[in-house]
């Protein structure tokens, strides 16, 4: 069965990689994102791009309108727009930190409210919501990304029991170290925030460690592959972790001591 899937943060990446793979699959699919020349490929494809910003909640409902005006219908969402902050927390500025919260948690969140009334009618939907392995586990000089991720996934288990009666899934996908531009600005952002204080020498090596850090990191594909799985389940899993180090990572974290995590974080910053 064809269905209407909206994806955010398609302009490259895990978003474009997955607006291409559920094209791919004989599914119908509008991508938003800010820099429309960049979903030229999924136009190519016979994809839909749409501008759209995540700060600006009327771009939310300018795009949801859109697709429910030219489909009838959305069946699927991807809320996989989204961006990074890295310093320590005593160095990043709190409006900085705010706009990380509106992007990777209120955003979604008003999408969810704009798509669900149409998919409770038909008691039928699917709600991905794209965190990261940093929405349970957590590491330095990245405290604002990782609490939006936790914030995330918390919502994202609310929101699935709210709306199991009425048929609609919420699926969970934590991808580990994947290789994308998303984390181009890291070095920069740590030294800009954290570079000449008291957070100077951990800034500077997580720098170091952050230019040569995705050289083992999967393909976005293989995170494309796993929504794509997902969307076309009738039953799909709650939580998919997915590419390099994901499952590992997570695995360390959920069994060892806090002290011992820590330990394991840190230890290529010290």
């Amino acid at each position: 069965m064809t269905k209407i899937c909206l994806v955010t943060g398609a302009s490259s990446g895990i978003g474009l990689a997955t607006a291409l793979e559920l094209r791919h699959a004989g599914h119908t699919v509008y991508g938003a994102a800010r820099r429309v020349p960049k979903m030229d490929a999924l136009r190519r494809a016979g994809g839909h791009p749409l501008a759209m910003d995540a700060r600006h909640s009327a771009d939310l409902d300018r795009v949801v309108e859109t697709v429910l005006h030219e489909q009838g219908r959305i069946d699927v969402l991807v809320n996989n727009a989204g961006t990074v902050l890295h310093g320590a927390a005593e160095d990043v500025p709190l409006d900085l930190a705010r706009d990380q919260f509106q992007v990777n948690l209120f955003a979604p969140a008003r999408l969810v409210q704009l798509v669900l009334p149409s998919m409770r009618r038909r008691r039928s939907g699917t709600i991905v919501n794209v965190s990261s392995i940093g929405g349970e586990i957590a590491l330095p000089l990245g405290a604002w990304y990782y609490a939006s991720k936790h914030a995330l996934e918390a919502y994202s288990d609310t929101l699935r029991m709210e709306v199991e009666p009425f048929g609609v899934r919420v699926v969970i996908i934590q991808p580990g170290i994947i290789r994308t531009e998303f984390e181009d600005r890291t070095a920069a952002q740590l030294r800009q925030y954290s570079g000449d204080g008291a957070y100077r020498h951990m800034a500077e090596a997580m720098a170091r460690e952050a230019t040569t850090g995705l050289a083992g990191g999967s393909d976005p594909d293989v995170v494309a592959q796993a929504i794509r799985a997902a969307v076309d389940s009738s039953h799909p899993e709650t939580r998919y972790a997915v590419g390099a180090m994901a499952e590992q990572l997570l695995n360390l974290n959920r069994t060892l001591p806090d002290e011992e995590f820590d330990k394991l974080a840190t230890r290529a910053i010290r």
